[in-house]
């Protein structure tokens, strides 16, 4: 990897040695040929979404995940009659929650527990009960615990509604098969730093066309216009409004071709599935118990729960592991003392053999140092 270290987290994660060097040329953002290469990038991830489908588009939006959702929360809910309805039970719903009360929206905010899966009956009611509600959002994974949500039924539920559905995939898409289509999501939002194994600098929409086309003077920011950007890559083939981040554009073209070579959205779910159950059965051994139930626990992030040793601490395990080559990521809830491990990126089952390795030896460091303590 030339890497000092394997990023075992939820983005940015490790990346292929191909996509790095992808970035080792300038490129103009007005030049035909790069403009033809965003519009092959819209036109692959259409494919992976909705494959066959001509009801939706792409836009690329330049920033962080979190920018390509306040893009999408600020300027598809209209500034008259509009109310947004989040499903929440972790730190990135509470994010959208947040976005909507900064940018003036009226939002209705319904919460689980962290470790409780959102559920589609209980929406289903408090939609009934508001029959205000125009667009409903949800995270489909929630890394705040590696939490899967029931985005298929709880996007029925907003179709059955008559409801706008919007969908953070942020850590999800690319990585566990999404058909929009068939789930009726009106917006769908990631980013080139997560499944599809790209680097941090831009995220994309996932938008229906007829829905998109309806929000022309939505916006509540001029940056983060959403159908601004869509109406100048349709009318110039692929230009961007302002500078588009022009490496990191060509280091997610070569990451969606490298998704290709892999097999696809299914295979590379294979991949990530092995290597989340392969961690999970080998942290157990040693000792670290998974914080959610299987049936809850997406392939892409878990949290361990700390061990009852009373001397563990997160900072002294991180310094070791990363000494060993690996770095992890701190907790997230608030309930409970966790860590969290991600298990998405250019990471092999092999990668997760030599982690747990490493556990085990920073482990018996930790019981030593204890005892010389004694």
């Amino acid at each position: 990897m030339n890497n000092p270290y394997l990023l075992l987290t939820p983005g940015p994660l490790s990346t292929s040695a191909t996509v790095r060097e992808a970035m080792l040329k300038d490129w103009c953002t007005w030049d035909k040929d790069y403009n033809e290469l965003v519009q092959e990038i819209r036109a692959r991830l259409l494919a992976l979404a909705a494959p066959g489908s001509d009801k939706y588009t792409v836009v690329l939006m330049q920033g962080s995940g979190t920018f390509s959702v306040e893009s999408v929360i600020s300027s598809v809910i209209p500034r008259t009659g509009g109310r947004l309805f989040v499903a929440c039970n972790g730190a990135y719903g509470e994010r959208i929650a947040e976005m909507a009360a900064t940018l003036d929206i009226p939002v209705l905010v319904y919460r689980e527990n962290e470790q409780t899966m959102l559920n589609p009956d209980t929406i289903d009611k408090l939609l009934k009960q508001n029959p205000d509600i125009t667009h409903l959002a949800v995270v489909h994974c929630e890394t705040t615990t590696g939490m899967l949500n029931p985005i298929e039924e709880i996007c029925r539920t907003a179709k059955k509604h008559g409801i706008v559905a919007i969908v953070d995939a942020m850590s999800s898409f690319g990585g566990i098969p999404i058909n929009i289509d068939t789930l009726q999501i009106d917006f769908l939002i990631s980013s080139a730093n997560k499944c599809i194994q790209g680097v941090p600098g831009f995220g994309f929409i996932l938008a229906k066309k007829s829905e998109l086309e309806k929000c022309k003077g939505y916006a509540r920011s001029l940056s983060l216009d959403l159908y601004a950007q869509y109406e100048t890559m349709e009318q110039h083939d692929g230009k961007w409004r302002f500078t588009s981040p022009t490496h990191v554009v060509r280091a997610f073209h070569q990451a969606l071709k490298e998704l290709e070579a892999e097999g696809g959205i299914k295979a590379r779910n294979v991949r990530y599935t092995e290597n989340q159950l392969k961690l999970v059965q080998g942290m157990k051994e040693l000792g670290f118990h998974a914080l959610l139930r299987k049936e809850s626990q997406s392939p892409i992030i878990t949290a361990f729960l700390y061990p009852e040793e009373k001397n563990f601490t997160f900072t002294s395990f991180y310094g070791r592991l990363k000494k060993q080559g690996f770095v992890i990521y701190p907790g997230k809830i608030s309930e409970k003392d966790t860590f969290r491990i991600g298990n998405i990126g250019e990471v092999y089952p092999e990668d997760i053999d030599r982690l747990l390795t490493a556990v085990a030896a920073v482990s018996k460091e930790a019981i030593q140092a204890e005892k010389q303590l004694i």
